[in-house]
């Protein structure tokens, strides 16, 4: 019987994805255009290498490539990019590789296959240093992805009011765009169990009366009674209506 080859056909992904930096170095030194070999996924070695914490790797691999035929944004089939790869990484972590990325003219602007910005993916694991860097970067927290949801509702969803109070100051994000489920920023807080971001929404503008695609108000969508009381009391101490309370 046939045994499976033992030869790994895409050695360079491997070692990016393992940080295994002298077979990285020996390997484009050998091989350069490796680089700009995609794997089954449609991913480069630089995609893996911003799976990593480990910004040596992308500085190698960023070296090795000449700007004139590298492009910094070239999708996997899933339509991410190694920028949306960095800025999903939790804790921040990804940051260093970012700044790399942006300075060889990465794109902020980019969609995945789900409509998602890297902004959409760094709001999402609560990237503060990240959604900050991005946006100085140019992204826009006013894009929709295919669900019709702004980096705001992911902001609003887990609760993170940094994010919150930074996409909706610096990035300018609306603060009643709806969903493809009709829901606003405020009905996936307030849905969520998170008052005291409802009641930040409330502050700074949030129609309470907009109903979802069931016909609810935000209020009605508290998991308990004890959210619905916290906002409705919170609310009230600060001079904030809200429909349906």
């Amino acid at each position: 019987m046939d045994q499976p080859p033992t030869t790994d056909p895409y050695p360079l992904h491997t070692a990016a994805r393992l940080t295994q930096t002298h077979t990285l170095d020996s390997l484009l030194t050998s091989t350069p255009k490796l680089a700009l070999k995609p794997d089954e996924d449609g991913r480069l070695p630089l995609h893996w290498a911003c799976t990593t914490t480990h910004p040596p790797t992308i500085q190698a691999l960023l070296d090795a490539t000449p700007p004139r035929s590298f492009d910094p944004d070239t999708q996997d089939t899933s339509g991410w990019t190694p920028l949306m790869i960095s800025s999903s990484l939790p804790d921040d972590a990804g940051l260093p590789a970012i700044q790399l990325l942006l300075a060889r003219d990465a794109s902020v602007k980019i969609t995945s296959n789900t409509g998602a910005t890297a902004l959409h993916f760094a709001t999402s694991k609560g990237n503060i240093d990240v959604v900050r860097t991005l946006l100085d970067a140019g992204a826009s927290a006013r894009v929709k992805d295919k669900r019709g949801q702004l980096p705001l509702h992911r902001a609003a969803a887990v609760g993170n009011m940094p994010l919150v109070k930074m996409l909706l100051g610096r990035g300018r994000s609306p603060v009643d765009a709806t969903d493809v489920d009709g829901c606003t920023a405020l009905h996936h807080a307030v849905g969520e169990g998170h008052g005291d971001v409802a009641v930040e929404l409330l502050r700074v503008g949030a129609d309470s009366g907009k109903r979802d695609g069931e016909g609810k108000l935000a209020i009605e969508c508290a998991p308990d009674k004890s959210v619905r009381e916290f906002v409705l009391r919170r609310a009230e101490m600060e001079g904030l209506e809200v429909e349906g309370g």
